[in-house]
């Protein structure tokens, strides 16, 4: 291991963070400014972004390269209404919150297929190549009626380059004085005339014990991920289209006690959480050869996980098969698209989760064949009309339908106002989305026969450009949001602090708000991109109406960059800031604070660029040094006593209040609202290198 780290320290800073060949920079900028006003996730269709009548919203790679992060998980941070949420202190796992909704409310896609999704959606944001990204779409609200189950509370759509767009090698390494290290490879080739291969490969490395708030227990999880990506691209005809990619990912990752090491694996000696992780992903697009556009998607996963925490094991194998067939047909002022889609999911473990009624193991079979139809007006010149529709069966819950209408105004070229109405639902299954369910510290309880969830939304947005005199510019992008939830599956962590309880919610949810995006450009090389969300999350349920637990009322983002140009330095300021959010405890005499503090995580960069084809960079993260132990006695409750061996129970099995357990706790990971890694210093350089 001390040779791979030496080799990486060496390569991150003799390679540098970036090394690219390509054309022409003229090219590439050329090239990305189209990419920039080209959607896809709204409508299914490549259309121009202005144009859509769904808003999307979308970050390109420049703008992560402010504040570089080993995955895209960690990309998000600084993303306005998406928040990258930790859900156990020990394992570090987390999913994508959009507008406060939970991880599985958010479908997660590849280059439009949904292969990221359960037990995906925890593990498979991670080892994604950000090398490859082209860029990242992101549509807030249901999008069930284009995209099927999970596409609740919106979609992540991550583009990966197209192999003809592709620089021909690009390497990325950088590392940070917690000794973490991350490597991104990109290379491309010609396998014949008319084909062209691009592979990336991701490499990441932490191993580095670190227990800074003195609980013994690791304070940031370790972790030895390795993914590797690869997409060919097939010239045809007419242009058609015909691209297949597939990736593998393997990742150890690990926390828990600082003595802990792999002869304690599954024991109750010493207490880690330890998981092995093995994801296959296959996907592919082929444009039909008809005279009617046509296009066939596929996508194909694969995946296995081996996990312990502490003595519960947790064994998992999911595979899901997606096709998918679309037809694009214009008629007059109307352009149609039509669909048939087809998911079999294949899930099984070695929980209760999948045993029958005589306890035996059954895996679950789930089929998910829909039918959609689309079809976008053009009324006039200045409005548009789309109106969608779903038919989905699921061979549990039987039939499923999720209309959708959307209305588009372009008053002029710099106002634009959107109307979106929309149905989701999802199908549930818990235990491969919800950390906290598999976790050794609570016995979970599920009430009743789970039904489907679904949730009713409209937003309207408005998008305004002004252009000043002096030349700066600024555009701004407000919408407002509330989507209505029936059947809504809530834990419930309070009733009993050994047990996790699940059940439909005998009530409903709201999820409402505002958000607000501004991107600020001046002459002088000053840019400033500022968004903020305000929002409320509420459960009400027989009459009483409370907030959504883990969820924060505002949320804010910001990137500032300043270019001095005599000196050749760019200065990128980067942060996110929370107000307080209401937090679980096991006891009334649990002496946490019921609250979070208002708590804000911010980066700067600086970047010298005075030599042609070399740049050098540094940065600290974290600058405020803020980790969420600040404040309160501990973090995780009896991490002295994990098995919860000296914990005393009375005859209804509440825990009794003793000398040793003065607060009356058991053993719980799951008091996490914000990263527990402390101010650190990154390093690099970048070299590009032209090929004539």
């Amino acid at each position: 291991m001390k040779s791979i780290k030496s080799n990486f320290i060496i390569l991150t800073f003799i390679v540098g963070n970036a090394l690219v060949y390509s054309q022409t920079q003229d090219t590439l900028a050329i090239k990305n400014k189209k990419i920039d006003e080209i959607v896809i996730s709204g409508t299914m269709k490549i259309v121009n972004r202005l144009e859509s009548p769904v808003p999307v919203e979308i970050y390109t790679p420049t703008y992560f390269k402010k504040n570089p992060t080993p995955n895209i998980f960690d990309a998000l941070q600084n993303v306005n209404g998406v928040q990258p949420q930790l859900n156990c202190n020990i394992c570090n796992t987390g999913d994508i919150h959009i507008n406060g909704l939970e991880g599985p409310y958010t479908m997660v896609l590849i280059d439009g297929m949904p292969i990221v999704s359960s037990l995906g959606t925890v593990y498979g944001l991670s080892g994604i190549p950000n090398s490859l990204v082209e860029r990242i779409e992101i549509v807030k609200g249901p999008a069930s009626s284009l995209y099927g189950s999970e596409a609740v509370g919106g979609l992540i759509n991550i583009i990966t380059k197209k192999p003809q767009n592709a620089p021909i090698l690009s390497a990325d390494a950088m590392s940070t004085t917690w000794e973490e290290y991350n490597m991104d490879i990109g290379f491309k080739l010609n396998a014949g005339k008319k084909n062209t291969v691009l592979t990336g490969i991701n490499y990441f490395n932490y191993q580095n014990r670190v227990d800074n708030n003195h609980d013994n227990f690791t304070d940031v999880t370790l972790q030895n991920r390795i993914s590797v990506f690869q997409k060919w691209n097939f010239e045809r005809k007419e242009n058609r289209l015909f691209t297949i990619a597939g990736r593998y990912m393997y990742e150890d990752r690990w926390g828990g006690d600082m003595r802990w090491n792999k002869l304690y694996r599954g024991g109750d000696k010493i207490y880690g959480e330890s998981i092995y992780t093995n994801r296959m992903e296959l996907l592919g697009n082929y444009q039909l050869p008809v005279y009617e556009k046509m296009l066939f998607s596929f996508s194909i996963i694969n995946h296995d996980q081996n996990s312990r925490y502490g003595t519960t094991s947790y064994i998992a194998n999911q595979k899901i098969a997606f096709a998918q067939l679309t037809w694009d047909k214009k008629l007059n002022n109307h352009d149609l698209l039509f669909g048939a889609a087809l998911r079999y999911t294949y899930y099984d473990d070695n929980t209760p989760a999948t045993n029958n009624s005589e306890n035996q193991n059954e895996p679950e079979k789930t089929w998910l064949p829909g039918i959609f139809i689309q079809d976008e007006i053009k009324l006039t010149e200045k409005h548009k009309l789309l109106l969608g529709f779903r038919y989905d069966y699921n061979n549990i819950h039987k039939s499923i339908f999720t209309p959708r209408i959307a209305y588009k105004w372009s008053i002029n070229n710099n106002n634009i106002f959107r109307a979106n109405a929309g149905t989701g639902f999802r199908v549930v299954n818990l235990f491969t989305e919800d950390h906290a369910a598999l976790t050794g510290a609570r016995k979970v309880i599920i009430l009743n026969d789970l039904k489907p969830e679904k949730s009713y939304n409209i937003n309207l947005n408005f998008i305004k450009k002004i252009h000043f005199n002096s030349g700066s510019f600024l555009g701004l992008d407000t919408t407002v949001f509330y989507t209505y939830f029936t059947n809504r599956i809530v834990p419930d962590y309070e009733a009993n602090p050994n047990e996790i309880i699940y059940d439909n919610l005998n009530g409903h949810a709201v999820s409402k708000g505002i958000s607000l995006n501004a991107d600020l450009n001046f002459i002088n090389g000053l840019k400033l991109i500022i968004g903020g969300t305000l929002m409320e999350n509420t459960l009400t349920e027989n009459g009483i109406t409370n907030q959504q637990m883990l969820t924060e009322k505002f949320m804010g983002t910001w990137a500032v960059s300043y270019k001095i140009k005599h000196w050749h330095l760019s200065i990128d300021y980067t942060g996110n800031i929370y107000n307080p959010m209401h937090l679980p405890l096991l006891s009334d005499l649990d002496p946490r604070k019921p609250k979070s503090p208002w708590w804000s995580i911010q980066n700067i960069q600086f970047t010298y660029d005075k030599f042609k084809r070399f740049e050098i960079y540094a940065g600290i993260k974290n600058l405020l040094n803020w980790t969420p132990n600040r404040g309160n006695p501990f973090i995780i409750a009896r991490a002295n006593d994990p098995f919860d061996k000296n914990v005393i129970f009375d005859g209804n099995g509440q825990i009794i209040s003793t000398p040793d357990n003065p607060y009356a706790l058991t053993f719980d990971p799951s008091y996490v609202y914000a990263p527990n890694q402390g101010i650190r210093r990154i390093f690099g350089n970048k070299i590009q290198l032209q090929l004539k």
